[in-house]
């Protein structure tokens, strides 16, 4: 029986491979979708989606009940290859590329010649032309370009370019932007993606497009790193920093984003290392700006063990997980960085960790028993202090009545300009102007 040929194998089914493969499923492809995590195959081919990400229920469900999508451990025979695998930080602030080299010897021996190979991972500039040149060494009968009596394979970079909580949304209407080792290769994307993309699709040489998502979140952090800056100043001066960006922001060409307690993600937490690291001796502003936002849940720590400095033994009530609001990846996540410094500094006290979306605790944080995962009432009601991180909605509305008494600090700046319902009774709100 001959091997199933795929339009289209998405190597890695994470937060960007599941929804893409599944976006091309729903259009008509007959899709592979490969991890080598068993639990997510299983997961997918019974049409479920093995972590929170809004509207992509119904699509994965319907693709595989169509028989478009097909999740498997093992690589394919196909015509095109998205890979999205992690590109995490590895030591030194480079890229640990060991994923996308594993991908790449797992689909070499399956090419025949003439297939793209589309690199969606997060890359440092020159890491597609890196691809290409260990795809030609595990397979020298095959050419980049065209050689003479060789087939060729076409390999370009598209990043992703889209936000948790809308992936379904954006990996539609985002434009897109395509960067080939050839003009041929190029082409040959823009035709695939033109499947599923309904923004404009932009083409580009392969580092130039691997350059461009890093800038694009590159000048969010930055942005980011001077809202954040601009916090510690005002708790400095006792401003608050809310009132002032609102104030700042009615000038017709200033806007300044809203600090937090600090930055998460796998993408604007790490984005701007990969620049760091490519040119050190031009990229000192990019360096700070990721220093700054590095350093903020230490200052929420620090403002968490003053508050409690005559209270020991206290019980410390985390709102808020996820890295953003409403989704439950913790990457990156500056709360899980504060609730491990928390639980260092506070030894005698106990930490009730709230986060609707997040079933169980990450590994950093079970060690030392001292954090558990608690429901939002029941922690509120429990605690000493109450620290909101993470403006998930459930949060939002939270009575303010549930909150007199305690101590809180607030740094999405949700509910530092709440009054409490009895003004008799004490809510003193804690480093309100904490940033992020």
């Amino acid at each position: 029986m001959d091997e199933t040929i795929f339009d289209v194998a998405v190597i890695g089914l994470g937060y960007i491979g599941l929804p893409t493969a599944a976006s091309f499923a729903a259009k008509g492809k007959l899709v592979a979708g490969v991890d080598v995590k068993q639990s997510t195959i299983d997961a997918v081919n019974r049409g479920e989606v093995p972590f929170v990400e809004p509207d992509m229920g119904v699509v994965v469900s319907g693709a595989v009940s169509l028989g478009n999508l097909v999740a498997m451990t093992t690589v394919p025979a196909a015509d095109a290859y998205i890979i999205a695998v992690p590109t995490p930080l590895a030591e030194g602030n480079g890229a640990d590329l060991s994923y996308l080299r594993s991908a790449v010897e797992a689909l070499a021996p399956k090419l025949r010649g003439g297939e793209l190979v589309v690199l969606e991972s997060t890359s440092p500039p020159g890491t597609t032309e890196r691809l290409g040149a260990h795809l030609m060494e595990l397979r020298p009968d095959l050419s980049l370009d065209a050689a003479p009596g060789k087939k060729q394979v076409h390999v370009v970079h598209s990043p992703e370019r889209v936000l948790p909580g809308r992936i379904m949304i954006e990996i539609v209407t985002n434009d897109r932007v395509i960067g080939g080792l050839t003009e041929e290769g190029a082409q040959l994307a823009k035709r695939l993606y033109e499947v599923i993309c309904q923004g404009e699709i932009l083409l580009t040489d392969a580092t130039t497009a691997e350059m461009t998502k890093l800038v694009e979140n590159t000048f969010r952090d930055v942005n980011i790193a001077f809202a954040n800056e601009l916090s510690l100043i005002c708790d400095s001066l006792g401003i608050d920093v809310w009132r002032l960006i609102e104030l700042a922001n009615h000038h017709p060409r200033v806007n300044v984003l809203r600090p937090g307690p600090g930055v998460g993600g796998h993408c604007i937490a790490v984005d701007p290392w990969f620049i760091v690291d490519a040119v050190p001796e031009h990229s000192g502003l990019i360096r700070t700006a990721r220093e700054v936002n590095d350093s903020k849940p230490h200052h929420v720590v620090r403002q968490a063990v003053q508050a409690l400095a005559d209270q020991p033994g206290a019980t410390v009530a985390v709102l808020g997980l996820a890295f953003k609001a409403n989704i439950d990846d913790v990457r990156e996540s500056p709360s899980v960085t504060i609730v491990q410094e928390l639980v260092r500094q506070l030894p005698d006290s106990t930490v009730l960790v709230v986060d609707p979306n997040v079933e169980e605790l990450p590994a950093a944080l079970t060690a030392s028993g001292l954090a558990r995962l608690h429901g939002m009432e029941e922690a509120v009601a429990k605690a000493d202090l109450v620290m909101l991180l993470v403006d998930h909605d459930e949060f939002l509305t939270l009575d303010s009545v549930a909150l007199e008494g305690k101590q809180v600090i607030d740094t999405k700046g949700i509910w530092n300009q709440q009054e409490p319902a009895d003004s008799s009774r004490p809510h003193t709100p804690v480093g309100a102007s904490v940033g992020g």
